[in-house]
């Protein structure tokens, strides 16, 4: 089945490897025993799923063998930390299939320059009348 990022894209479960690690932190002898946490990786690089474009906005979370690494580790059982890490990695491609709206230049209007000198002159009368005044 079929891991669905979105209307568009979507992930062959084969592309993606999980290890299973211990958990650092708090949690007693259940984290010396039992590794519950789960690294999860996936070849964006290579993988035939994804769009150039998509694949070109993750560039900045891969390692420098293309592979995006996530590491869960936030609960004790590692089903939920492999649905956990499953979810970030959904939502990291998910996030790199909206095309990122360029910002336009623009010049502020001549009233707001206007305000901002009217502004500025009120303020500099205020910061003046605090001045001792000067013996002549």
């Amino acid at each position: 089945m079929l891991i669905q990022i979105n209307s568009r894209v979507s992930i062959d479960p084969a592309e993606l490897s999980e290890s299973f690690i211990r958990a650092s932190g708090p949690g007693g002898q259940n984290v010396n025993k039992v590794s519950t946490a789960v690294q999860l990786r996936f070849d964006a690089r290579r993988s035939p799923s994804l769009p150039d474009d998509v694949r070109a906005r993750l560039e900045k979370h891969m390692t420098l063998d293309g592979i995006i690494v996530i590491t869960a580790q936030r609960f004790r059982s590692q089903d939920r930390n492999r649905q956990d890490a499953q979810d970030r990695l959904v939502a990291l491609i998910d996030a790199a299939c909206v095309v990122p709206v360029r910002r336009r230049k623009t010049r502020p209007t001549l009233g707001a320059k206007m305000r901002r000198t009217d502004d500025k002159v009120h303020r500099g009368g205020i910061k003046s009348g605090r001045q001792r005044p000067k013996d002549e």
